[in-house]
């Protein structure tokens, strides 16, 4: 692998931005379609709200709550662990790094331990689950507060599923990958 993880994350922004609207609109409409089921009426989710050219839409979102699962949003709060709030329709609140986050009251970092499925952020994922992030390293200092049982799905678009990405002792593999074409893959160690 030559390229550097800030050569492969300006290569993959760079890809996105260029995606027409009407393209990223019928992927994010096939992400949503494949969130049917994706989670158990009770269950917790944790999950995310897409920016900018990021795959997906609060439609993702809304097809969990109409299944009954309760969805948790990354809260930005300094540089540690993230933070959770409950995901309400209608109720989010712009933040920093142009997120979206919930307007009510935050859950403790340990939140996403109860979580049986964690949706993640991704510019790219390999084969054996290496994810490729934005850099920040919020989900590096989060995910292993996860339960070892949780799914750890990467959502990316079709072509950001790649062969191998470099890999540091810190990250967290994923166990699956969402894509618009192909559904919920298995990766890594994910069954």
């Amino acid at each position: 692998m030559s390229a550097t993880k800030a050569e492969l994350r300006a290569a993959v922004i760079a890809r996105r931005r260029a995606v027409p609207a009407r393209v990223r609109d019928a992927e994010a409409r096939a992400l949503t379609g494949h969130m049917v089921g994706l989670g158990n009426a009770g269950q917790i989710v944790c999950a995310y709200v897409p920016v900018g050219s990021e795959p997906g839409s609060l439609d993702m979102l809304d097809v969990l709550v109409a299944d009954g699962v309760q969805v948790l949003l990354p809260v930005v709060d300094g540089d540690g662990p993230l933070r959770w709030g409950a995901y309400v329709p209608g109720e989010l609140v712009a933040a920093r790094f142009g997120l979206l986050e919930p307007a009510g009251p935050t859950q403790p970092v340990e939140a996403v331990a109860d979580a049986a499925t964690v949706l993640v952020p991704a510019l790219a994922v390999d084969r054996s689950g290496v994810r490729l992030g934005r850099g920040a390293g919020f989900y590096d200092r989060s995910l292993p507060m996860a339960s070892a049982n949780a799914r750890l799905i990467a959502v990316v678009r079709d072509d950001e599923l790649v062969d191998e990405l470099p890999a540091e002792p810190h990250d967290v593999p994923m166990t699956h990958v969402l894509t618009p074409g192909g559904g919920l893959v298995a990766v890594g160690t994910g069954e």
